[in-house]
């Protein structure tokens, strides 16, 4: 056996895991690849052109590298795990980003290391401006504010703020996605690469974008410092302070750059400044910042000069597409509203429908309680037929009552009538009575004036008739005749008083008469008062029958119209005022 055959066979390849701001990638390289063989492989797996922006990073010994595209990749100090890992990232950053990227992609990947940059603090960015570019962030990723859909908390997940801006202020998350909403809802109708390309124009203003800090000394005075490495040049700055430079040196205004070993000279192109050395203690950073600060000034050059045919093809293509994409956005703008026109529209229909379906089921309802009415309306419509031949049988019986009543108020009427006619007769008997008595009153009055006159002329008589006799008898007894014998005075003492008592008969017997024709009087006055008692009594009896037939025709009748009304008293005539006072008078006799 051979010693050739003994020694390990070597692998053809190795594997590389590549890491960009969205996705990671797995490749199996050869090796015999240089590292721009693998740079190529990823941009035209990422599909970017602009490639000079950037580069694959790796980390080594605590600091970071990039690879070398003229070298091969496993001859450089790569780690040695497997896969290797690197870091896809901008590695040069534009001095205007609006007029210098051209691609969707490249302005994605720029905007995605910015936004880590920022969000990592690596980035100095104040809370005013944190809140602005998360809200432009927030339209980039979620598109048109929709109140409907985004409801509150919808950015609890998402990482937006500088934890140094959350720690400033005492505020909570829901407080800050209010502000960040209020600005993002102001971005309605920007498009994806707009609003990216919206974050990007305000983070190039911003001190430390782009800028790649190491730590120098400077000469004699051994003074620690920083060195910062961007598209517009060199600039030291104090260690404390990573905002404002001590010292700049536009690319325009530097002559040469010189690197020995752990020493730098910058010669500015202007020969009366003074030359500025530093010093760097490590090898490889110094690389670092020499390959950076070469790379940073061929694209200072390169960006004034005239583009390239391949540059001036990329950006027609990029404003072809630009305006491409504008019309596609406006052709989905008008589709959109056309959508949503639509969906009202629908949702108009459906609400239109589901009031006609509630209009229809309330018909329904409405249908079957109707019929249900039109049932109890049928059977009660039976039901009044049959009520209506019953009050049209009792109908019949009230009107048979009603004629009969009407017989038997026309007989009550003819007795009420000979009632009226005795009651007139009555009135005339008493008017007579009263004629009568009072004539009888005044022949009474007479006769007791005549009487009184008589018993004044009896007594006056019987007066004089004694005065006579006591003057004249002695006188006769003496002159006339002979003195007449006692049987002669006795007689004529006897006439005398028979004529006086005579008188006193008469009186007594007209006394009885006027007193017999008194009784007899009032016995008829009495009998009299009777009769008209009997009568009043007859004609109230005779008035509450005719009441109550009334009463009862009024009844009959409207039962027949199918209702009953209260009886209406209906008051009786005045006829009889001159019987009632007649009445009066006799009662007070």
């Amino acid at each position: 056996m051979s010693i050739l055959g003994l020694k390990k066979k070597q692998p053809k390849t190795f594997k590389v895991k590549v890491i960009t701001m969205d996705a990671e990638m797995e490749f199996s390289c050869e090796v015999k690849w240089k590292g721009k063989d693998l740079f190529d492989l990823v941009c035209r797996t990422v599909g970017l052109r602009e490639t000079w922006f950037f580069g694959l990073r790796y980390t080594i010994k605590d600091t970071y590298a990039w690879l070398k595209q003229e070298k091969r990749v496993l001859d450089q100090e790569v780690p040695k795990d497997s896969p290797i890992t690197f870091h896809f990232l901008a590695k040069f950053f534009p001095e205007k980003v609006e007029e210098e990227l051209v691609q969707e992609i490249t302005q994605h990947l720029f905007f995605l290391q910015v936004k880590k940059q920022i969000l990592d603090e690596e980035i100095f960015c104040s809370p005013e401006a944190s809140v602005l570019l998360a809200s432009y962030a927030v339209q980039a990723k979620y598109g048109d504010y929709d109140p409907n859909f985004h409801k509150p908390g919808f950015l609890a997940q998402d990482e937006l703020l500088p934890k140094r801006v959350l720690m400033q202020y005492q505020m909570t998350a829901d407080m800050w996605e209010e502000k960040i909403t209020a600005w993002y809802a102001e971005h309605r109708g920007i498009a994806r690469d707009e609003a990216e390309m919206e974050y990007l124009k305000i983070a190039q203003d911003l001190e430390m974008y782009g800028v790649s800090y190491f730590a120098i000394t400077q000469n004699k005075r051994d003074t620690d410092l920083l060195l910062g490495v961007d598209a517009q040049g060199l600039h030291i700055y104090s260690p404390n302070s990573k905002l404002n430079p001590n010292k700049s040196f536009p690319w325009s205004g530097i002559r040469n750059i010189s690197y020995s070993e752990k020493e730098f000279t910058i010669k500015p192109l202007d020969k009366k400044k003074d030359v500025f050395k530093f010093y760097s203690s490590q090898l490889r950073v110094n690389k670092l910042i020499l390959q950076l600060c070469i790379g940073n000034h061929d694209l200072f050059m390169r960006r004034r000069k005239v583009d390239s045919i391949e540059v001036q093809q990329m950006k027609a293509q990029a404003k072809e597409e630009k305006a491409r994409k504008k019309m596609e956005r406006q052709i989905l703008a008008r589709e959109k509203q056309m959508r949503e026109e639509a969906e009202r529209a629908k949702e108009d229909m459906e609400r239109r429908l589901f009031q006609l379906q509630d209009e229809a089921r309330l018909a329904n309802e409405a249908l079957l309680r109707s019929e249900e009415t039109a049932d109890l309306l049928a059977e009660k419509a039976q039901i009044a037929e049959e009520e209506a031949k019953l009050l049209a049988h009792k109908a019949a019986e009230a009107e048979q009552d009603r004629q009969r009543l009407e017989v038997t108020a026309m007989k009550s009427k003819e007795e009420k009538r000979l009632m009226e006619q005795k009651m007139r007769e009555a009135e005339q008997l008493a008017v007579k009575l009263v004629e009568q008595s009072e004539r009888r009153l005044k022949e009474a009055d007479h006769l007791k004036q005549d009487l009184t006159e008589a018993k004044d002329a009896e007594r006056r008589a019987k007066q004089k008739l004694l005065e006579i006799t006591k003057t004249t008898y002695p006188l006769i007894a003496a002159y006339s005749t002979p003195p007449a014998p006692p049987e002669a005075a006795d007689f004529a003492y006897e006439s005398a008083s028979t004529r006086l008592d005579f008188k006193d008969s008469d009186m007594k017997r007209l006394s009885m008469e006027i007193e017999r024709e008194r009784l007899e009087y009032m016995e008829k006055s009495k009998h009299l008062q009777d009769q008209l008692k009997e009568l009043k009594s007859e004609i109230e009896s005779l008035k509450l029958e005719e009441q109550q037939q009334q009463a009862g025709v009024y009844s009959l009748h409207n039962e027949a119209r199918g209702y009953v009304q209260e009886p209406v008293y209906i008051p009786h005539s005045n006829r009889n005022s001159a019987y009632m006072s007649q009445m009066a008078f006799f009662e007070e006799v």
